[in-house]
């Protein structure tokens, strides 16, 4: 038994680290483990177990500056017969613990079957040193497990990454100056831009508040505690429908979320507080083989298109699967796993060869039908539909004195979120009631006479103008079936320049892959809102108090002052 020593957080929330004597042990694995690993495994389409495994509990240091810490993780090492040596190295960053949910999702059924696996816990998470400051000391903590891995006498010479959400953020992050010894990457549904997850559209994405909520009590433990965060969303609601935002979100936390203290009243992304955050330059560095994995209603599948498009671009080793899931389904699906170990299987352990027939496989909704295509976005034709009065949706170009639509915003009863592009669940939903309210704007086709599928990004050009110049705009496209009843397909939020001048508004939706089928039809839904996915624009800036709240007219122009279209990307 060796004994290190090592910094990890006192009982008081002040900040210091008492020094402590852990031993590292190596742990086999037992029978009842070794059952729920194979059962779990099965689920989740791995082939049959090739090993054992043991575990040892390692500590890494970290130096950043004058501080230094000590990182917490887990290395899994697979048990082989003499003279064998593992498949490869992968690493694992966590900010949610080492425990049996994530390392049964990832480091345990690979060593059960060759690989060694270093699960590593964030920078202050889970006794881990240092203090966790979310999304903006990954490169530097990544490089340094690294630097730390690469001395040790179990190191195979290479590594991959493996991960989903900030597993994947981490990998991003590593990728901005990649090692020379990471050989292949396994991303799944992540960014690497997270600046733009909060403030991308203008308005602050809300959920990051609830997730900071979470974070901050994640290492509670207790049957209380478990129901406490269960109804985490649902207790949060107050503190995201008071106004101004900021006092509201300072108050909630005390301190215990200094990041959220900054990010809640501070809009402009191009401060440098927000440049540990983004790791775009990644890729146009990374060179290794990288797969991609997102859904199309995950809060994430914006920027996982753009990381494909910017790889492809440069002819970089790169598939994509995109699946028809939320973010919290992405990691039920048999596809997901059993992909990614046929890509580390050929690109780390080099055990397999032409794993993938093609480059990228996604799903069609509507026609609930996989595809696969060697390039995204497959060969499309822009179909042309034409906002009309009446709330009509016509291929037929309106005329000069066709008159407008207009819809009043009222901040103090914003426009319900309903469905969407969410970080906890929630993806194609009944949008019928909201199509019906009567602050937002729906207009639907007839009824279609053949299919149409559509493949890639909606276009969608408003002639707006709005009596207050603080206003925001949600966008979705939806379809009706012969009931009547509404589901959303793909939307996108953006709040507008106060600056502008009233015209042209193009709002370019979320890539999607739908057929909207025969006998149904398609609907434009227009709203000012979508709370509490996004703040609520009070009309008045960000500061605003609620005696201060204003309301907002949106007018939409179809023949006086040029016609407003939907733009849909037609597979031919």
């Amino acid at each position: 038994m060796r004994m290190v020593r090592a910094k990890v957080p006192n009982d008081e929330a002040d900040g210091h680290y008492t020094l402590y004597q852990n031993p590292t042990m190596k742990t086999k694995r037992g029978f009842v483990i070794a059952l729920i690993d194979r059962l779990a495994a099965r689920q989740l389409g791995f082939p049959p177990e090739t090993c054992s495994y043991t575990v040892t509990s390692v500590r890494i240091p970290v130096s950043d500056g004058s501080e230094q810490f000590e990182l917490a993780a887990d290395l899994y090492q697979p048990v082989l017969a003499k003279n064998v040596k593992p498949a490869g190295t992968i690493l694992i960053r966590c900010p949610y613990g080492r425990g049996l949910a994530f390392a049964l999702l990832s480091a345990r059924p690979y060593a059960a079957r060759g690989y060694q696996c270093l699960l590593v816990s964030c920078r202050g998470t889970f006794g881990s040193g240092g203090e966790f400051d979310p999304w903006r000391n990954e490169e530097e903590d990544g490089q340094a497990v690294v630097e730390w891995m690469r001395k040790q006498d179990w190191y195979t010479g290479s590594f991959a990454t493996l991960g989903g959400s900030y597993l994947g953020f981490v990998q991003w992050a590593l990728l901005r100056n990649p090692p020379s010894d990471m050989v292949a990457a396994v991303i799944q549904c992540a960014p690497h831009d997270f600046s733009r997850q909060l403030w991308g559209a203008g308005s602050l994405a809300l959920e990051w508040i609830t997730w900071g909520e979470n974070v901050a009590h994640q290492e509670e433990t207790g049957f209380f505690q478990t129901l406490k965060k269960l109804n985490t969303p649902k207790r949060m609601r107050p503190v995201l429908d008071r106004v101004p935002l900021a006092e509201s979100v300072k108050s909630h936390f005390k301190g215990r979320a200094p990041w959220l203290d900054f990010v809640v009243d501070h809009p402009d992304t191009s401060d440098p507080y927000y440049g540990q955050m983004k790791f775009g330059e990644a890729l146009g560095r990374a060179e290794i083989p990288i797969f991609l994995v997102g859904g199309w209603c995950d809060v994430f599948a914006p920027q996982t298109m753009e990381q494909y498009t910017r790889l492809s671009e440069r002819n970089a080793n790169v598939a994509l699967l995109m699946g028809p899931w939320n973010h919290m389904r992405v990691g039920q699906d048999s596809r997901v796993y059993r992909q990614s170990f046929d890509w580390l299987e050929e690109h780390l352990a080099k055990r397999m060869q032409g794993t993938r027939k093609t480059s990228v496989q996604y799903f069609v909704t509507g026609a609930q039908e996989w595809r696969d295509m060697q390039k995204w976005p497959p060969q499309t034709l822009a179909q042309e539909l034409y906002l009309r009065s009446g709330s009509r949706l016509a291929s037929e170009k309106p005329s000069s004195e066709e008159n407008s639509s207009t819809f009043t915003f009222n901040p103090k009863q914003p426009t319900p979120t309903t469905g969407g592009n969410l970080l906890l669940g929630s993806g194609s939903a009944d949008d019928t009631a909201l199509a019906a309210r009567s602050d937002v704007l729906a207009f639907t086709t007839e009824v279609l006479e053949e299919n149409v599928e559509i493949s890639g990004k909606v276009t969608v050009e408003l002639n707006h103008s709005s009596d207050n110049p603080n206003v925001d705009l949600f966008v979705r496209i939806s379809e009706v079936d012969a009931k009547g009843r509404s589901h959303g397909i793909t939307e996108t939020y953006k709040r507008l320049d106060p600056g502008r001048e009233g015209g042209l508004v193009i709002l370019y939706l979320n890539d999607c892959a739908h057929r909207f089928v025969k006998g149904n039809r398609i609907r434009l839904i227009i709203a000012g809102a979508s709370h509490p996915q996004f703040a609520i624009n009070t009309g008045k800036g960000i500061g605003a108090t609620s005696e201060e709240l204003k309301s907002a007219v949106h007018t939409i122009f179809h023949g006086e002052r040029g016609a407003s279209r939907v733009l849909l990307p037609a597979v031919s």
